[in-house]
C-alpha cells in the first residue's frame, strides 16, 4: 500500500514538468495540491527512473534561493519512424522531441513488413551510434504508416498500397528494442506533430497531406481525434462529382484518384510528360510547364470542395497542408482557398487560416516521437511505472 500511495501522483507531476522549462517544490505542490514532503517523496522516485533532474537554484531575491527541478529531457531517447509509399525518414530524438540524428532513405513500402523494417531496425541501429546513444536507452518507438491503422492493436487494417500488411502485428516486428511501440497512419502523425509545435493553442486544426495519397489529421479540443476504429480523416475516398477515374479502393471518382501526386503523375504521363511522383509533378510546374500547373491548379480546386465539406462541419481554426504537392505553394493553396471560401459558410471561414506546413519533412518524425513520448509519460502509465520500480 505504501508503495502505490508514494507512485500515485507521479505522473502528474510529471506531465506539469514536461511543459514548463522548470519548477519548485513549493509550486508544484501549490499546482498539485499535495504536501511538500509528498511532493519530495515522488520527485525523488522520479529522479531514480531517470525523468527528472534537479535545475539549480533560482537566482536570489533576498531570501533563500528556491532549488528547482525539471523534466530531464536527455534520460533516454525515442524512435521515430515516419514509413511513405516509396520512402521512409527515421530519427532519434531526445525525450522532448528534440532530433538528435535523422535520416531520409528509398524504402518502398511494398516491398513488405519483414523487409521494410528489417530495413528500419539496421537503419535505427546506425542512428543510434551516430547519435552516440546505446539501443538499451530507447524509451519508446512511434511509427507513421501510409495505410490505415488499427491504432489501440498498431496493426495495419486492410492497407490499399501495403500489399503484405493487412493484420501484421508491426510492434512485434520492432521488439528487439525492448520499448513500447506504437502505430498510427502517417497524416495523424504529421497532424501531431504540426500541431505540437506551431500550433499548440489552436484546439480545432486539421492537417491535410498531399503527396501520392490524400489523408487529413484531425485535432480537436487540442487532442488527436481517430474516430472508432482510427478511420477518422479519410478525405482521400470523398467522391468527387463527375469525376469516373478508377482509385486503388475499387471505388471510381475518389479525391486520391483525381487529385492526389500520384494521380497527377499518371495523367500528366499520358499527356507526354516525363514525371514519376508528386516531387517530379512540383518540379516541372515550378520550372514553368503549363500542363502541370494547370493539373496542380485543378487539384486544388478539387480538395478545396471536398475540405469545404470538412470546414462546414468541423468549423477548424487553421488547415494546414503538407506532403509532396504542398510544395507548389500558391498554385495548389489558391485553389483549395478558392473552394474553399466559395464552397462554406461565412461564420466558418471567417477566421480560418489555410497555410503550407512549418515543419514539411520533418512534421511526420517530430509526430511520431510526439505520439510515443505522449503514450510513455501519460500519467497512468508514469505511475504504473513508478509502482514497479519501488517494487523492485
Amino acid at each position: 500500500m505504501e508503495g502505490r500511495d508514494v507512485s500515485n501522483g507521479c505522473g502528474t507531476l510529471l506531465e506539469i514538468l514536461r511543459h514548463q522549462p522548470e519548477a519548485s517544490r513549493t509550486e508544484l505542490a501549490e499546482r498539485t495540491g499535495l504536501a511538500r514532503s509528498t511532493v519530495g517523496q515522488r520527485l525523488e522516485l522520479l529522479v531514480a527512473m531517470g525523468y527528472v533532474e534537479e535545475a539549480g537554484p533560482r537566482p536570489s531575491t533576498g531570501g533563500r534561493p528556491a532549488a528547482t527541478v525539471r523534466f530531464a529531457a536527455g534520460g533516454g531517447v525515442v524512435l521515430a519512424c515516419d514509413l511513405g509509399a516509396t520512402h521512409c525518414r527515421l530519427a532519434v530524438t531526445d525525450l522532448n522531441r528534440r532530433v538528435l540524428a535523422a535520416v531520409s532513405h528509398e524504402l518502398p513500402i511494398a516491398a513488405g513488413p519483414e523487409q521494410v523494417l528489417g530495413r528500419v531496425r539496421k537503419l535505427l541501429l546506425a542512428l543510434l551510434e551516430r547519435a552516440g546513444r546505446r539501443p538499451g536507452e530507447v524509451r519508446a518507438i512511434g511509427v507513421g504508416l501510409p495505410g490505415p491503422v488499427e491504432f489501440a492493436s498498431g496493426r495495419p487494417v486492410n492497407p490499399p498500397i501495403m500489399p503484405g500488411w493487412d493484420g501484421v502485428d508491426v510492434p512485434a516486428l520492432l521488439s528487439a528494442f525492448g520499448a513500447p511501440v506504437l502505430v498510427d497512419n502517417d497524416v495523424n502523425i504529421m497532424a501531431l506533430g504540426e500541431h505540437r509545435e506551431h500550433w499548440a493553442d489552436c484546439a480545432d486544426f486539421l492537417f491535410v497531406k498531399v503527396a501520392t495519397g490524400i489523408g487529413c489529421g484531425i485535432i480537436t479540443g487540442g487532442r488527436m481525434h481517430r474516430g472508432a476504429q482510427g478511420a477518422a480523416g479519410d478525405i482521400g475516398h470523398i467522391r468527387v462529382p463527375d469525376a469516373d477515374e478508377l482509385c486503388r479502393c475499387g471505388n471510381r471518382g475518389c479525391l486520391e484518384a483525381v487529385a492526389s501526386g500520384g494521380a497527377l503523375a499518371k495523367r500528366l504521363g499520358e499527356q507526354g510528360l516525363a514525371v514519376e511522383n508528386a516531387r517530379a509533378v512540383v518540379d516541372v510546374a515550378q520550372a514553368g510547364e503549363p500542363l502541370a500547373v494547370e493539373a496542380i491548379r485543378a487539384s486544388g480546386h478539387s480538395i478545396g470542395e471536398a475540405m469545404a465539406g470538412m470546414v462546414n462541419f468541423f468549423n477548424p481554426a487553421v488547415m494546414v497542408i503538407g506532403g509532396d504537392l504542398a510544395h507548389a505553394g500558391d498554385e495548389l493553396l489558391a485553389g483549395i482557398r478558392g473552394a474553399v471560401y466559395q464552397r462554406s459558410l461565412i461564420l466558418a471561414t471567417r477566421d480560418l487560416q489555410i497555410v503550407t506546413s512549418k515543419l514539411d519533412e520533418e512534421a511526420g518524425v517530430i509526430g511520431a516521437a510526439t505520439m510515443a513520448t505522449d503514450g510513455l509519460f501519460a500519467p497512468e502509465r508514469v505511475d504504473a511505472q513508478a509502482a514497479r520500480a519501488l517494487a523492485r
